[in-house]
């Protein structure tokens, strides 16, 4: 079957989060966070992981979904699909970690926990959450979205980027990964949980628009909030409704309700067997989306060069830093469009395909 709104929304997704990285290594000087281009840029951002981990989670619960419809549910089975799985996204995130280190100016230490091991949790959680009825699912993403409130300060509300990177032992580590690193399973599965309904959904077109306007609703009220109390509605970090570092409940909520607005967009009619929105005009997207692994890692490599040519150097003035980041994300779009059409066999997901 033919799910051309995935692909698309996986492009969206990975594009979204390449130019919020770029714009993180290449600033541009003199740029403060109420410049409205930093909101544009932060707006990119706050909706790139969570579109990311959202349809990430998905399409590790469609694979495991069909595994166990199959009717293989031996241990060693389960086991056979995961391993590699596992083995992939933790191997990726630590040549990210690598590629893009403090020491050449980069983000991350070499052992940080990020995106990808957020990732190979999920997986690993994937024979347990296709076992879980819909409505315990649900329950579980309630309890998953008021865990910022129930860690309090053991999430870090005041640390800064270098403190949530930064590990000193296992036990931290642990901590890192689980609740107060920069995507830790507290809360961000709360996402993953997300895809996992919206599969199970799929074929429920009123019912999740129903939980789109009941979103929107909350997010009209994070706003009206923002007025009344005079705080920021948004911030990456800081007094704001909606922190990114850490993971807010509100935004949880509002960044998932733009998320399955965003899928629900680009689906159009392909759920009921018509096209996806805008036809074929954007179908240029679908081969990003079919690499989006690859192209995540791949960036990494380009923003490390990057870092590591600027490290001591002054930032770039508007208008080069700002060519600079389009021009970085923008390339990748044809650059998968080749890539798929001479050489798709040479990429991570491949590499998946077949040790699975």
């Amino acid at each position: 079957m033919r799910l051309a709104h995935i692909d698309r929304m996986r492009a969206i997704a990975v594009l979204c989060m390449v130019q919020v990285h770029t714009a993180a290594i290449v600033p541009p000087r003199g740029m403060t966070v109420g410049d409205p281009a930093a909101f544009v840029a932060a707006a990119f951002g706050g909706m790139a992981a969570p579109m990311f981990v959202m349809i990430s989670g998905w399409g590790i619960h469609m694979g495991a979904t069909r595994r166990a419809n199959s009717g293989r549910m031996m241990a060693t089975d389960w086991i056979a699909w995961l391993i590699p799985r596992v083995v992939l996204l933790l191997s990726c995130q630590l040549l990210v970690n690598v590629l893009l280190n403090i020491e050449r100016g980069g983000r991350f230490e070499w052992h940080t926990p990020g995106v990808l091991s957020l990732l190979a949790i999920a997986a690993l959680l994937a024979p347990v959450l296709v076992r879980l009825g819909m409505r315990f699912r649900v329950f579980l993403m309630l309890v998953i979205a008021a865990s910022p409130m129930l860690l309090g300060d053991a999430s870090g509300p005041d640390w800064s980027w270098w403190e949530r990177v930064v590990s000193e032992g296992p036990s931290e580590w642990v901590a890192r990964l689980l609740w107060n690193g920069t995507y830790p399973a507290l809360p961000w599965l709360f996402f993953v949980l997300l895809g996992t309904l919206v599969y199970d959904l799929s074929e429920e077109r009123g019912v999740r628009q129903r939980n789109i306007a009941i979103g929107l609703v909350f997010s009209a009220v994070t706003v009206v909030i923002s007025v009344m109390e005079k705080i920021p509605w948004a911030l990456t970090e800081g007094d704001a409704v909606l922190t990114f570092f850490p993971a807010s409940t509100a935004f949880l909520v509002v960044s998932g309700t733009f998320a399955l607005l965003a899928h629900r967009i680009l689906e159009g009619s392909e759920g009921s067997g018509g096209e996806p929105w805008q036809g074929e005009r954007l179908s240029f997207l679908e081969p990003l989306g079919k690499i989006t692994l690859t192209v995540y890692v791949a960036h990494f490599a380009v923003l490390g060069v990057v870092a590591s040519l600027m490290y001591g150097e002054p930032d770039l003035e508007l208008l080069p830093a700002f060519a600079v980041t389009i021009g970085h994300t923008l390339i990748w779009i044809p650059l998968a469009i080749w890539h798929q059409k001479n050489i798709p066999e040479i990429s991570l997901e491949s590499i998946l395909r077949r040790v699975s």
